[in-house]
């Protein structure tokens, strides 16, 4: 489709959402907090939105054999480099056992090829600009099984896009074979449009390419009721309406015992969502301009939302 036939069908390009979005909503000081997933956490908890529980922080090569006691109370944890992107680096231990530890797609890896993989996270091996980086060891998330259909093997999230504070646009991602396990999109995952208003999904694309049922398992995507979805619009709403950024993707987790929780915010969110819910984010985002002045709480932005986005 050509530029101009996109700017038609309202959808919000890369340029004009640099230009128009980005740069005006999102001040570029700002870009490290959201790039550091221990500088997300801070905010989160600062404003009482929660998150995965941090069991350790591992900043220097010498501190890589402290591994075993920061776990050791503890039956499965999450390595993830702190200033990471797209799920690169990230490794989910679902279980220690006598020969290593047990990987979320079943294989087992050695201590010296875990500590190995440590020490190039530490190297900046995964971080955003190849900097050196630190470890952060943290709670493994317990899979929701209401999605257990429609997943394969990894734990999948929900991404809101949040617009000044109102909720914009919103989609569940899920994890795939191609994926390895992750949510990610451009690593092959399934991204399943939303309808704000009810939280129920719709139908999805992987590879940009539309499809009603998941790849493996083969159940139909659409009409899956997010559980918790009130509390995930207010989580997001909050984060857009309590920091300085003005256009912000919020990307939030399920666990089956604490429910929503935070796992990262991203402030230059891409634009797949708008495929996955076969809508732009023009029309909306202007809907937004227009009715911004008048909304002055979390409350009235989320039923501005959910009046003006909802679905058929």
């Amino acid at each position: 489709m050509l530029p101009f036939s996109l700017q038609r069908h309202g959808i919000l390009g890369i340029n004009a959402r640099n230009l128009d979005y980005l740069f005006p909503n999102n001040p570029r000081q700002l870009y490290r907090l959201a790039d550091s997933k221990l500088e997300t956490k801070k905010i989160a908890e600062s404003i009482g939105i929660p998150v995965p529980e941090t069991y350790g922080i591992i900043t220097f090569q010498n501190e890589v054999k402290t591994l075993p006691k920061l776990v050791k109370n503890c039956s499965s944890f999450v390595v993830k480099p702190g200033k990471g992107s797209g799920g690169d680096g990230i490794m989910v231990v679902k279980e220690v056992t006598e020969s290593g530890y047990r990987q979320a797609n079943g294989s087992v890896m050695k201590s010296d090829d875990l500590h190995y993989h440590l020490y190039n996270i530490l190297g900046g091996m995964f971080s955003i600009a190849g900097q050196s980086d630190l470890i952060i060891i943290e709670a493994m998330v317990q899979f929701d099984r209401v999605f257990e259909k429609i997943a394969y093997q990894g734990v999948p999230d929900v991404r809101v896009i949040v617009y000044h504070g109102v909720p914009t646009m919103a989609m569940l991602r899920l994890p795939t074979k191609v994926s390895d396990g992750k949510a990610n999109l451009h690593r092959g995952g399934v991204g399943v449009g939303i309808d704000l208003a009810t939280g129920k999904t719709l139908a999805g694309i992987q590879n940009n390419r539309y499809l009603d049922k998941h790849p493996e398992t083969g159940y139909p995507l659409r009409g899956h009721q997010i559980p918790h979805w009130e509390t995930i619009l207010e989580m997001a709403a909050k984060l857009g309406d309590r920091t300085e950024f003005g256009y912000l993707g919020v990307d939030i987790v399920l666990d089956r015992d604490k429910g929503p929780l935070l796992l990262e915010i991203n402030a230059r969110p891409g634009l797949s969502i708008q495929i996955a819910n076969r809508e732009g984010l023009t029309e909306r985002l202007q809907t937004i301009d227009r009715a911004l002045l008048k909304l002055s709480d979390i409350e009235e932005k989320i039923a501005f939302a959910q009046e003006n986005f909802a679905r058929d």
